[in-house]
């Protein structure tokens, strides 16, 4: 806390202030000390910078003072926070794409293993649902691919180029704002001189300079406003010293990101080095996250992940999935190999992990697509070409019923085997087979009459 207190001291810096902190009336209460609260630097009454030799320079202490304020502890609008231990890769640089607030954490799962950023203003300032969810992990992966792929020597070498002729567009622009600036400036100081060379008897004459010196005063405030209002939004410029660090960490970040010593908030403290924030929208297309990502450069690129879901009502691309699918089953392809094929392809299921032979089948009987039999839509023979039982055949042969059959298959007295779910089975069965099961089946009936 001491050294904190260090670090808030604008006397560090070599300034004198004044003003710091004020009385606000809402707060005071009768016999009380309390109602002191802490006012912003830019309304300070007194402010003299190098008054005396300081340790830091004032633009460090201001550097230090956004960084504190950037770094609480708890969630506040604005600011980022630091940086900590959970999975979560863009913790507190997160946006809301709905409404604009900044997004929290929670953490799902039986270990909470699972992050998820979540815009909760509306619940809790209007009592309202969610604003939105969105899942961590597919949003991070692609964001962690796009940096790691931004930061490689050739698309620094890239960057750097174009931040050049950044850097130069912005110093022609810092020359017209400094002409502005000092023509305003020349004419508040032309105006007082003006004012000072009246003679007091003119007071007519006083009054009208004096309200013409306050104008050109105003003026050059507004510009000079206007000027840091500018130099606030203009992009990050690279000098000499920082084009080296950047290629030196393009050609060793993917060795420091992926090493085991690197934990979870070093991986975020590297990200804000770059990312300025990340703003997420799962509602915006169908089955998707969009995302933007404003770089600390000022620039911004978009992206689109797919998102994991519940039913496959929301699936991205669920009209191609079906005529796909219908494609590939006309071909006679079985469930397992459509499944192979549209993993190929680069579909993904609906909960985000590779097909299965049973997501097709699945698929298939909810959209009505039948199944492509041996037999095309004839119905089931007695025995198949390759001398196989069908279940009726088997049932007759054995003497039982088709559902005895089916028991028996269950029970491994009988062996058979289906081409994909929902096809045909085909019971293999030699003669001894036959007899010894038919034996049992007149067994079987013979104890029964007698019970009886």
């Amino acid at each position: 806390m001491r050294s904190q207190l260090f670090l808030q001291n604008p006397a560090y810096a070599g300034a004198y202030v004044y003003g710091r902190r004020q009385k606000d009336p809402s707060r005071c209460r009768p016999g009380s000390l309390t109602g002191t609260v802490k006012v912003a630097i830019a309304d300070w009454a007194v402010c003299l910078r190098s008054a005396h030799p300081g340790y830091i320079s004032w633009e460090e202490f201001m550097a230090n003072q956004r960084r504190l304020a950037d770094n609480v502890a708890h969630f506040e609008a604005g600011h980022a926070g630091v940086p900590r231990k959970g999975a979560a890769l863009l913790q507190g640089i997160a946006v809301c794409g709905r409404c604009g607030r900044r997004m929290s954490m929670r953490y799902t799962g039986p270990n909470a293993d699972y992050p998820v950023y979540c815009c909760r203003s509306d619940r809790d300032q209007e009592g309202s649902a969610l604003c939105q969810e969105v899942r961590a992990l597919a949003v991070d992966a692609l964001v962690q691919r796009v940096v790691l792929d931004a930061l490689v020597p050739d698309q620094i070498e890239i960057a750097l180029a174009a931040a050049g002729q950044l850097e130069q567009e912005s110093r022609q622009l810092e020359r017209q704002w400094a002409l502005r600036v000092e023509r305003a400036r020349y004419e508040a100081e032309r105006a007082r001189r003006q004012y000072d060379a009246v003679e007091p008897e003119n007071r007519l004459v006083a009054r009208s300079l004096e309200r013409a010196w306050e104008e050109r005063l105003r003026v050059a405030e507004a510009v000079e406003q206007e000027h840091a209002r500018w130099r606030g939004q203009e992009p990050l410029l690279i000098g000499p010293a920082e084009c080296a660090g950047l290629q030196a960490l393009g050609e060793n970040l993917p060795r420091i990101w992926n090493a085991a010593t690197t934990s979870a908030a070093d991986r975020k403290r590297i990200l804000r080095f770059v990312i300025r924030e990340v703003v997420l929208d799962q509602k915006r297309t169908r089955g998707q996250v969009w995302l933007k990502i404003v770089w600390q450069t000022g620039a911004t690129s978009e992206h689109h992940v797919q998102r994991r879901v519940h039913t496959y009502r929301n699936y991205i691309d669920i009209d191609r999935l079906r005529q796909r699918i219908v494609e590939l089953n006309a071909e006679q392809k079985m469930d397992a190999e459509i499944a192979a094929i549209l993993n190929q392809e680069g579909f993904v299921a609906a909960r985000g992990c590779a097909f299965k032979g049973e997501n097709v089948w699945l698929l298939r009987t909810r959209w009505g697509i039948p199944t492509v039999k041996i037999n095309g839509v004839d119905k089931n023979p007695r025995r198949w070409p390759d001398g196989s039982f069908s279940i009726q055949g088997a049932a007759a042969e054995l003497g039982l019923t088709p559902q005895t059959v089916f028991d028996y298959l269950a029970r491994g007295l009988l062996a058979g085997r289906q081409l994909a779910k929902g096809q045909p089975w085909q019971i293999e069965l030699s003669d001894e087979q036959i007899s010894q099961l038919r034996n049992r089946v007149r067994r079987t009936k013979h104890s029964k009459k007698e019970a009886s």
